[in-house]
């Protein structure tokens, strides 16, 4: 095995097993509710402050030069050890208390010392095949954040076991990045730089990026975090509780899990047919998705589980795809800026999104909601169309 092979290998592992912590508590909100009496906005507020956390996370990492003052690798181990041991003081916390939301708000401010990182490690392994391993990276982050729905699934209703075997992954899979080299483009990264937030505006390119990416983490994050709650909703019309919630599990993981693989492929596709255009066929099938699981709703439970894993099959290749065409068309000094500022804003988007689709649910019913999730994804096309020609075009001079 080649050292690139090695490395990107490892730090695949290490970021599945680092990020499988983020939608921990998620997993296990029917469980906990059960036995605390969660009210629905404190149940929010656990999902949501994870987003909280990283954008406050990365931005610091950014702003800091952390990761180019110090070996990035050790940087990851330490973010996702310290993230690890502040996940098991759930156990200890009262059930949707402030202390078990901000325990969970610090969880994704470490987090931001382990995504963001690791996808500097990775690019630094090469350029011509950029969209390949960033959708690499992406698709072990994706795998990641389904790992604790198969915890929960396995564990049933003892959400305590669910909390300690993700920490324990975590914590361990994250060592493995030290045994990772660095690549032959590794480089310090610019720190964040103010003046980077007007040409994300005044580029045509990387504003419709921009918005493509705001479209995309619209319905993203919202699915993720719900979609075992409006899963089991749906199941429940034709089944038990428990095995509604049972079912709702499975789902999840297998809808999470299975859109790790699509970003391999993605990756691949957008280096020989344009980045453009593999985020509009996702979009679009993403979109399509949501509109026919929320006009379903309550339905045959094997159409639910089928569209709800075409639907998490759809969602994720597209998002690595956005930050390499910024990253592709950003001069070199301001690229570090551009890609913190954008994820910052999408993620600051989605600590909207989570807080307020349990809030449409009740308001609205879940068909409806999982309805109104698919405007993200058309606002998104709507914005990425012209960008086939014009990124194509700027691929074939740079060449």
């Amino acid at each position: 095995m080649t050292p690139k092979a090695k490395s990107i290998a490892l730090l695949v592992v290490a970021e599945m097993a680092a990020m499988s912590l983020w939608f921990v508590s998620a997993a296990i909100l029917p469980d906990m509710a059960r036995e605390g009496a969660i009210s629905l906005d404190r149940q929010a507020l656990l999902s949501s402050a994870v987003q909280a956390g990283f954008v406050v996370g990365a931005l610091v990492v950014s702003i800091s030069g952390v990761a180019d003052r110090l070996d990035p690798r050790r940087v990851i181990v330490v973010c996702a050890i310290a993230a690890a041991l502040a996940n098991l003081t759930l156990l200890i916390h009262p059930l949707g208390g402030n202390a078990a939301i901000a325990t969970r708000f610090v969880t994704g401010a470490l987090l931001a010392g382990v995504y963001p990182v690791g996808m500097k490690i990775a690019v630094g392994w090469g350029t011509r095949d950029r969209g390949l391993l960033v959708g690499t990276l992406v698709a072990a982050l994706t795998l990641g954040k389904s790992m604790p729905y198969l915890a929960a699934f396995a564990g049933g209703t003892e959400w305590r076991v669910t909390v300690v075997a993700i920490s324990a992954l975590a914590g361990i899979g994250g060592l493995l990045v030290l045994a990772t080299s660095l690549g032959p483009h590794h480089a310090r990264a610019a720190n964040f730089r103010p003046r980077a937030i007007a040409l994300a505006w005044t580029d045509t390119t990387i504003r419709r990026a921009y918005i493509g990416y705001l479209g995309h983490m619209w319905e993203l994050f919202a699915m993720w975090a719900w979609l075992s709650a409006a899963a089991a909703a749906s199941f429940a019309f034709t089944m038990e509780t428990i095995d509604a919630e049972s079912l709702a599990k499975i789902t999840t993981f297998l809808a999470i899990a299975l859109g790790a693989l699509a970003c391999v492929a993605a990756g691949w596709f957008a280096d020989r047919i344009g980045k453009a255009e593999v985020t509009i066929i996702a979009l679009f099938a993403s979109g399509l998705a949501a509109v026919l699981t929320g006009l379903t709703f309550g339905g045959a439970p094997w159409l639910t589980v089928a569209l709800m894993i075409v639907w998490g099959i759809a969602i994720i290749p597209d998002s690595a795809q956005f930050s390499a065409i910024v990253a592709d068309s950003a001069p070199p000094e301001l690229a570090g800026s551009l890609l913190t500022f954008q994820t910052a804003l999408g993620f600051a988007l989605t600590i909207v999104t989570v807080q307020i689709v349990p809030l449409g649910a009740e308001l609205l019913g879940w068909p409806a909601t999982l309805i109104i999730l698919g405007i993200g994804p058309a606002v998104a096309i709507v914005a990425m169309w012209p960008l086939q020609r014009r990124v194509r075009r700027r691929s074939s001079l740079a060449r």
